[in-house]
């Protein structure tokens, strides 16, 4: 199994060196026991799960869809026909590309609530080597 570090546990979650540390003294994950502290990978995708559950879905509505990113709208790149919006969803940038129309229908703007959903075909894993 694999334990990570508290910086690469925070870097993974998208938070904090302090906040992981934080949870490890509040019990919130647990650690190996190691000097310096490492964290379980089980423990760890366990706390990554329970995170990404944590934003409300302002649409209401339902899906088939599982692959559901709630974020902010950071940026919107537009011409006349189309246009690019970013959506920041805790460690995730996704990015759409749809009509400008569709953008004035939606009422998009920076800093507006938005969840990205994603529908593919494919998705393929890595690992680091090692």
């Amino acid at each position: 199994m694999t334990d990570y570090k508290i910086a690469d546990a925070a870097r993974l979650l998208g938070v904090s060196d302090d906040t992981v540390r934080r949870w490890v003294d509040a019990g919130t994950l647990p650690t190996t026991g190691a000097t310096p502290a490492e964290i379980p990978g089980a423990a760890l995708a366990e706390r990554a799960v329970a995170l990404a559950a944590r934003p409300d879905d302002p649409t209401d509505v339902l899906s088939s869809a599982r692959n559901r990113f709630t974020g902010l709208v950071t940026r919107i790149v537009r011409d006349t026909v189309m246009a690019q919006v970013d959506i920041q969803s805790g460690p995730h940038r996704v990015v759409s590309l749809m009509s400008a129309e569709a953008v004035d229908a939606l009422g998009l703007e920076v800093g507006s609530l938005a969840v990205a959903v994603v529908k593919a075909t494919t998705v393929i894993v890595e690992t680091p080597k090692g």
